[in-house]
This record gives C-alpha cells, structure tokens and sequence, in this order.
C-alpha cells in the first residue's frame, strides 16, 4: 500500500520553470502594489537602455509616456535612442526570464540577472491578458522589427503572436510598450517621477522625458554632453571564492596544469603567484586540475588566503564621479553648500568596490524636515526599504551634532539637507530580489560612514565660517551706517565734497579692496586695478574683467576666454596678508559713455562678505 502511494505521488512531480515561480512570487521582484508595478517596470526599462546606450558609447536619450488605459490599468511606452536589438534576440531579451548578457560578466552594470524587463513583461500579461508590444532598430538603412510577445510560463520559453518589418522614424532604437494593471501616483518618495529626478542626478549625461497622464510633459536635461568612463570586465578574484565554486572552475576547465589554470582563471595571478600558491598547497604546477580531489582543492583555497595577491583591479567600475555627482545635485536642488567625495576602491568577498557620497545643504530645502537620504546602487535609486538598507544604517550610526546637524533620538538627520550616497560594485549585495536595499556588509559600511564623516566635516566648516560671516555682515552693516554719517557731518563742517568710504571699511573689515581707475588719455583709456589684502591671511582668487572691447599693452596678462560678443579676462592671483597689487592695460578708441558702462568686476572664489569694490562669486569644481 505505501509503495502504491509512493508511486502515485512520483506521478505528480514535475520540474518548475522559473517563470511559473515568478509567476505565483510576483511580489518578490517588486511587483506588490499597483503604484509599485508601475515604477518597477520602468525603472527596469530604462535601466536597460542606459546600458545599452553606455554600451554603445550613446548619450542617452529616453522617454516615458504614461497613458490611462481604462479601468485599473495603464499603458506605459519606454523608447531609447540605444543601438536596437538585432530581431533574433528580441524574444529571448523580453520574454523569457534569466536571460542576458551581464550575469556572467564581471563588471559594474545596472542590470545583472536577466530578469527585470522580462518579469515587467510576464507582469503584463498575468494582469490584462495583453501581449507587450516590441520595436528594435539598429541602423538607419536596416528596417525596423516589430514583435508581440507573452511568455509561456511553463516552458519559461517567448511565444511570438506577431512578428512583421514596419517603418519607424529612428535611426536606431528600441520602443516597449505595456499594459498592465497599476496606479500612477504624484507626490510621493515612492514615485515614477521621483525615480527618474534621482536617475537623472546620477546620470547627468542622460536625458529623461516623462509624459504623465495628464498629458504633462516634464523634461531633465543632460548636464553633462561626456559618457561616463566605461566599466571593463575582469576574472574572479581569488579572495572571494568559494569551494563550490572553485571545483566548478576545475572540472570544465580548458587547462591541462594548474599554474595555467591559476593564471588565467583569476585576476592578480601572474606566473610567480601562480607557482606560490601550488607551493604553498604542496601540489605540482604541472598537475592536471581535472584531476584534484576534494583534499586538493581545499589546500588550494586555503593556499589562497596564504598567498599574497594583490587586491582586484577597478577598471571593472564606473563611478559617477564627484563633479558629475555635483552637477548632477546642483540641476536638481537649489541649495547654499555642496560638497561630493568618491572613496578609494575597496574589496568585499572578492568584489571591487567603491563608495560615492554627496550632500547638499540649505537654500530651499526644509529646515524642520528629516534629512533626505538619496540611495543609489551602481547608479540605480533604491526607492523601497530604506529602514532596512545598510545606507540607511550608516547614515543612522553617524553622530550628526558633531557636524553641527540636529539628530533627534540618534537616528535619521534633521535640517535642510540632501544626503546621498552611491555604491558601485561588481556584485551589489542585495536583500532580496526586488533590489531594494544592501546588506549590511561591514566592508561597506565602513567605506560609506568615512565618506559621511568627510564630507560631515567640510559642512561643519561650511557652517562655521558662515556663522563667522554673518557676524562680520551685522559688523559691516553698522559700520555703514555710521560711518557715512560722520563722513557726511565732516563735509559739511570742512564744506568739501562726501568722500568714498569705502577704502576706510574695507581697512576697518580686514577685507580684500578692489578699486579700478579709469583716465582718458587722447584717443586712449588707461585703466589701473588696485587691489589691497587687508585680512590677517594670504588670499587666492581669480579676477574677471568682462567686456567687448579689445586690450593691449596689460601687465600682467590675463587669460582670455571667449563668450560671444564679450571677453573674460582673467587673472589668476595671490596677494600675502597686507599685500598690494596691480593690474593696468590700455583699451583704444572707446568713448566715454562706453567706459561709464563697463561692467563691474568679478572675484571668484572668494565670498562676499570679504571683498569691497567688486562683486564676489564661489568658484566651481573643474570637469
């Protein structure tokens, strides 16, 4: 009787594909609630096509159009300027789940396991019924292709319900279009909008166009024309393998000796490593790797950690870099301070790693509010869990009233400021499938915590000389209000005209003074720019002359850079405390109501508070 059960039970088994996993855990890839389906499946969409367009050296240009379908649904079009999919690979590319080009490559890239726009698609199909709708151009003279598409969930295998040429205004391309049951929202952290504000600020050489459904068009321009340095594949290290993993490499190996096989198995390992490894293990470099027993490769591996090898290479990662991340900020928020640091690559378990992180800090933003804590990983914004994320943790173990940042009950941040953090890696270290937060991996967390404390400590600064600042503004403002008061009751007294003060509060201030004289002399104007440091330190700034005419005969001489119909002129200067210098030129043929309107002059890199005569600006970093 048992074995008759048996026997009936054995008849029941089957294999599973993993599309019908997926198909009964669709919550497991985000797709849980309306709102959320939605921004996953274009935030999948368009992180394929910024791989792709980066791929292919494009600067990338994307649109999202969101259109009410009737009843629960709605109809999302995703559409690139990348380099097509050539009309073989259309089928697998959408509709069929672990299927890609990265999974195997070890390198920094968005995507990875070859499920995101896939499971989008299975989404679709499960909530309407409707076959997603595919368009792929690679060249201008090839034509365009055109699929409808489901998955076959029990073979996890496309089934192709048209497939025609059709004609496409593109050059080149891929166009996707959806239907599916979801809910577009505004307003919320968790949004369409929001995911593609963060996109663009880590992205700033990429261009977003979002039609809501409303008909609303919202548009955010590249800061940036310049690709970002491209990731490059590497080999596994020896540092994070694992004994599974290493009896794989042994047994389908192409090698016949193990030093070969060492070296051009894994990265770091040259001819010398190679043989001290074998050393250290007590194996010959000529033996056969095929032949290793389970003895051998765990001396091997333990070899491994023995050995010296140096750290992974880090040409696999493409970081943001800190000016792009500044850019990227600066489009987005307007604020009074930004700061942005990229840490020193680092190693997790093999992995290369490195840590980005940027704050931005008070103008328009919330003085009462929690911190805003941007989190992105290699380039992608984590919208959900930020309670659970090893990002969130760092910036909760940091004590923020060291950097003059309220912190109440020791947790998130308060005040008008942007925390965001960045973190590339070979291999993200996600806690679930759904990509929605990192472990808590100690590696990198230290890595983000010390970023954090740097760019902790340049707020401070900030904050403390703007404290400094404000009181020498409250300083000068009384100054000027009495001072022309008594230079005008000693004119009266002398009866001679009310002089410049000027020099005499730039003096009294220890401020940088600028004067610029300008004298006719015949057909000529002579103009002679005085500036006196009188701080108690060595000031360096640039001076910026801007205007139409032509110079001549200057001393020193500037550096001209073009600006239309104007000319900057600039100096680049250093003057020692209760140091003087000067700058004289001569500009031809100009009339007088022509020298009454030059433009006023211009300090950079000095703040306002501290300069007298011209008008001073914070310089920017260089790209």
């Amino acid at each position: 009787m048992v074995q008759i059960i048996a026997q009936e039970l054995a008849k029941k088994q089957r294999a599973i594909s993993i599309a019908e996993f997926f198909e009964k855990n669709r919550q497991i890839l985000g797709f849980d609630s309306a709102p959320r389906s939605l921004l996953t499946a274009v935030k999948e969409a368009v992180d394929n096509a910024l791989d792709a367009c980066e791929d292919a050296d494009i600067l990338p240009d994307i649109m999202i159009s969101i259109e009410d379908a009737g009843g629960d649904n709605i109809a999302t079009v995703i559409e690139d300027n990348g380099p097509g999919i050539i009309k073989e690979q259309i089928p697998k590319t959408f509709a069929k789940l672990l299927y890609g080009s990265r999974f195997h490559a070890i390198k920094q890239s968005r995507g990875q396991q070859g499920i995101g726009i896939s499971a989008a698609v299975l989404y679709s199909q499960l909530t309407t019924g409707r076959p997603t709708r595919i368009i792929s151009k690679i060249d201008r003279g090839k034509p365009a292709h055109y699929y409808e598409l489901i998955i076959n969930t029990s073979t996890n295998e496309p089934e192709i319900i048209e497939d025609k040429n059709v004609d496409w205004d593109r050059p080149r391309g891929t166009r996707v279009e959806m239907e599916m049951k979801a809910s577009y929202v505004k307003g919320r952290r968790q949004s369409v909008l929001e995911y593609l504000k963060n996109t663009a600020i880590v992205n700033p050489h990429a261009r977003f166009t979002l039609v809501e459904p409303d008909g609303n068009t919202i548009i955010f321009n590249r800061a940036i024309d310049t690709l970002p340095e491209p990731a490059r594949e590497i080999l596994p290290h020896p540092e994070g393998i694992e004994l599974g993993m290493l009896i794989k490499l042994l047994r389908y190996t192409d090698r016949q000796k193990l030093a070969p096989f060492l070296r051009y198995s894994f990265s770091r390992i040259g001819l010398q490593t190679a043989q001290d490894i074998c050393k250290t293990a007590h194996l010959d470099i000529d033996t056969d790797p095929h032949n290793l027993n389970l003895e051998d490769t765990k001396k091997l591996l333990a070899a491994f950690k023995k050995v010296k090898i140096t750290a992974p290479p880090t040409d696999c990662l493409s970081p943001i870099t800190e000016n792009r991340i500044f850019k990227g900020l600066e489009k987005e928020y307007s604020v009074d301070f930004l700061s942005t640091i990229t840490r020193p690559a680092n190693v997790h378990s093999g992995h290369p790693f490195l840590v980005e992180v940027g704050i931005a800090y008070g103008g328009s933003l919330g003085k009462e509010d929690r911190v805003t804590i941007l989190r992105f990983a290699n380039k992608v914004p984590l919208l959900y869990q930020q309670g659970g994320c090893g990002i969130t943790h760092a910036v909760e173990n940091i004590r923020w009233k060291n950097y003059s940042i309220n912190q109440p009950g020791g947790g998130i941040p308060a005040g008008p400021a942007v925390i965001m953090v960045h973190v590339a890696s070979t291999h993200i270290p996600f806690t679930s499938e759904s990509k929605d937060a990192l472990a808590d991996v100690p590696e990198i967390i230290s890595e983000i915590e010390l970023g954090l404390k740097d760019i902790g400590r340049r707020l401070k600064s900030y904050l403390s000389k703007q404290q400094t600042l404000s009181k020498r503004r409250e300083k000068e403002e009384i100054i000027k209000k009495i001072l022309p008061r008594i230079a005008e009751k000693v004119s009266q007294v002398l009866e001679k005209p009310m002089p410049d003060i000027t020099p005499i509060i730039a003096k009294i201030m220890g401020n940088l003074l600028v004067d610029r004289d300008i004298s006719k002399n015949g057909n000529d104007v002579k103009v002679n720019i005085s500036i006196k440091n009188y701080s108690t330190s060595a000031l360096k700034f640039k001076l910026h002359d801007t205007h139409a005419f032509p110079i001549r005969d200057a001393d020193p001489e500037p550096k001209l850079i073009s600006l239309g119909r104007d000319t900057d002129h600039i100096w680049q200067m250093e003057i020692k405390s209760k140091g003087k210098q000067s700058i004289m030129y001569t500009l031809p043929f100009i009339s007088m109501d022509e020298i009454t309107n030059l433009p006023g002059l211009i300090i950079e890199g000095l703040e306002d508070e501290v300069v007298n005569g011209a008008k001073a600006i914070q310089g920017y970093p260089d790209e």
